[in-house]
């Protein structure tokens, strides 16, 4: 399925700047919305970041991204949805890393209490310190 059908399936209006951001964030690795709205630019030419904000938005509510926030960072936006996976930050560049369920089936861990909630997802972020920042020696 493409990006168009993609869209349509989600209730959304097929435009260049969709297509635009659907093809910025596959291509980015968990990008800002700064460097998604530079990656549109590029691709169709002028458009406002207000509506990169309301069409990262209107995308995420129909399934088509995932938006994930690490403490600290700029909200970043992945293609990746519906598989439950967690993430690794860098503490020191801030780069985000994919990484496979923690243990079992989703949602991959379970509360020690769920307070009458039907839990769904478990959000998880591993922090550390990514290969290209540590240092040579620890390597």
């Amino acid at each position: 399925m493409d990006d168009r059908d993609r869209l349509r399936r989600a209730g959304l209006r097929v435009t260049a700047a969709r297509l635009a951001i659907m093809q910025t964030v596959r291509d980015g690795d968990h990008l800002d919305v700064d460097a998604i709205h530079r990656g549109v630019r590029e691709r169709v030419g002028q458009v406002s970041l207000q509506a990169v904000y309301d069409s990262l938005h209107s995308m995420q509510r129909g399934g088509l991204l995932r938006r994930i926030e690490p403490p600290g960072g700029p909200a970043r936006y992945e293609t990746r949805v519906g598989d439950n996976h967690h993430h690794l930050v860098c503490r020191e560049c801030g780069r985000v890393t994919d990484v496979g369920c923690a243990v079992g089936h989703a949602p991959c861990m379970a509360p020690v209490s769920d307070a009458g909630y039907l839990v769904d997802e478990a959000d998880v972020i591993y922090w550390g310190v990514c290969p290209a920042c540590r240092p040579v020696e620890a390597r």
